[in-house]
């Protein structure tokens, strides 16, 4: 096998293990992807079963999912289709509180014979876990709000678009990129569909169709003499939209410093796969950084990484109890700073809220999964901690008398819990364009889209490289540089933040596969910011050896 397609073949099984696809999915004709389901009605009629099987069975709560979940992937690589992905997954999952504990139980047989055993099953793992239970779980009281519904607003359904005209326009930028000089490129696009029924003894019935998209390409350059190579990925976000965001309007593109194409609420893919090509030959002779210490220019696109490592996850409180300190670490955010009320999480700047309600996000949803309305809330206020992310079984530890409806299951067979909701830090007050910021700073760099990471268990030692670096001068642009990579502690980082741009510099970006759980489950998250700048940050050069 020649080398080159071996890095093929390892490059598209690695691609393959991130798609978000449940181990009970099945492969379907695209057509199938627009076939209706259920009606509400019917899936009333399957949730009574459950909730009327499962109080017999000795049940005092339940909760009953149907949910059906449809992926799409066109995956590309040069002038090539390599794979298209048409998935489908349909079933229940049933949790239940029986003698103060809890059970679950999922089927995929969405019968009423199917789903009442279902239930049963539910009650008697409950049952048999209470032997081990040392206190009976508490839930805060939540509303039964009755036969809701929610949508995401999107202009198009990325499924009812040809296959022909998604792939059309992915081999278009593909060829655009090795026009303007990539040695390769590798480009994909996710679609997803979450069509999620919610039913409670409590008097909810809650009914949503929930749309995600992320278009997403790697473009490769490789300089021949040295051997060397880099890489620059789109700058696409994943976003809680249709198809409509692939439409590349002109009044969402933004022409930020070092004249670098930025992109709000639509993206064309086609002009930035050209300019990635162009900026990634650009990196090959770009000059190494000296390390030291830069005041920092963080772009949105690169900050929605350090807001997820450093914020969003050190501050579920499942993590900072030690829920999850065997798969995903624990926090150095612990109770006891919280309960100070004056924990200097960041400087005055620096204010944290997390909310599953903005339009566009990937989080955005009218219920959680356990039928909680979504909101928003502050969970860092002029740089004190202040709150945590916390679902209906947790809030009473934390004072609180409701849940904060950040709970999610990745599919009708995984049992729902906390996952992150939207972390995004709050927009400046005064007006501050991300040219007057960089026009304050003598020594600095500006960053540009997310790159590679590392932290600690506790989230509070890091390191974050990126994608785009520019050398700041003396208050201007004076050049690109590669090889940067900025080390702090999560603490010591916020309290250097001294500048945040305005509401009109505010966007979205995001991970469209947030890994958390034993058996592991797939959440997507957004994260909002504007560009921020950072003082006295450590910058190493990545390229050095000792």
């Amino acid at each position: 096998m020649r080398r080159r397609d071996f890095v093929q073949l390892a490059g598209l099984g690695a691609g393959a293990m991130m798609l978000p696809v449940s181990a009970f999915a099945k492969s379907v004709d695209p057509s199938r992807l627009l076939e209706p389901a259920l009606d509400v009605i019917q899936k009333k009629r399957l949730a009574d079963v459950a909730l009327n099987a499962s109080r017999s069975a000795g049940a005092t709560y339940t909760d009953v999912r149907i949910g059906r979940y449809l992926n799409q992937f066109v995956i590309t690589r040069e002038d090539k289709v390599q794979n298209m992905v048409n998935t489908e997954s349909f079933g229940t999952g049933i949790r239940v509180i029986a003698n103060g504990t809890w059970g679950f139980a999922s089927t995929n047989d969405v019968t009423e014979e199917g789903i009442a055993k279902a239930a049963r099953q539910a009650v008697a793992i409950a049952k048999a876990n209470s032997k081990f239970q040392t206190s009976p779980v508490e839930l805060v009281p939540v509303k039964g709000y009755g036969e809701v519904s929610y949508k995401t607003p999107i202009k198009k359904n990325g499924f009812e678009v040809t296959i022909k005209d998604k792939a059309d326009l992915l081999l278009n930028a593909n060829a655009r990129a090795m026009e303007n000089g990539a040695s390769y490129i590798n480009n994909i696009l996710f679609l997803v569909n979450e069509q999620k029924y919610f039913a409670s003894s409590e008097g909810s019935y809650i009914d949503q169709d929930v749309h995600r998209t992320w278009p997403f390409f790697t473009v490769t350059a490789i300089d021949k003499d040295s051997g060397q190579y880099k890489q620059r990925g789109s700058f696409s976000a994943p976003v809680g939209m249709g198809y409509e965001y692939l439409d590349g309007r002109a009044e969402d593109k933004i022409v930020g410093p070092a004249g670098v194409t930025l992109y709000d609420k639509s993206y064309d893919m086609v002009e930035d796969a050209t300019m990635a090509a162009q900026q990634v030959k650009e990196i090959l002779s770009a000059k190494s950084v000296e390390p030291g210490k830069y005041d920092l220019a963080l772009e949105p696109s690169h900050l929605w990484l350090t807001i997820h490592e450093s914020v969003g996850h050190p501050l579920e409180l499942d993590r900072v109890l030690g829920y999850e300190a065997n798969y995903a670490g624990t926090s150095f955010a612990t109770l006891d700073k919280w309960e100070t009320k004056k924990f200097n999480y960041g400087s005055k700047q620096v204010n944290f809220v997390a909310d599953k309600t903005q339009v566009g996000s990937l989080g955005a949803v009218g219920w959680d999964d356990e039928g909680v309305k979504t909101k928003e809330w502050d969970l860092v206020k002029d740089g004190t901690l202040v709150n945590y992310q916390a679902i209906r079984d947790q809030a009473k530890i934390i004072g609180e008398t409701e849940s904060h409806g950040c709970c999610y299951a990745d599919s009708w067979s995984s049992v729902q819990f906390q996952r992150m909701a939207n972390v995004s830090f709050k927009a400046g007050k005064e007006q501050l364009t991300p040219e007057q910021l960089i026009g304050g700073i003598d020594k600095g760099v500006y960053i540009v889209k997310d790159g590679s990471f590392s932290i600690d268990q506790q989230r509070y030692n890091f390191q974050f490289g990126g994608q785009l670096f520019f050398e700041i001068k003396n208050g201007k642009i004076a050049g690109m540089l590669k090889d940067v990579a900025y080390q702090s502690n999560t603490q010591e980082f916020w309290n250097s933040c001294v500048q945040v741009c305005d509401s009109r510099d505010y966007r979205l970006n995001g991970s469209f596969f947030d890994g958390k759980g034993q058996p592991g489950q797939s959440s997507a998250v957004s994260h909002g910011s504007a560009t921020t700048r950072f003082n006295g940050i450590n910058v190493i050069n990545t390229a050095r050896s000792i």
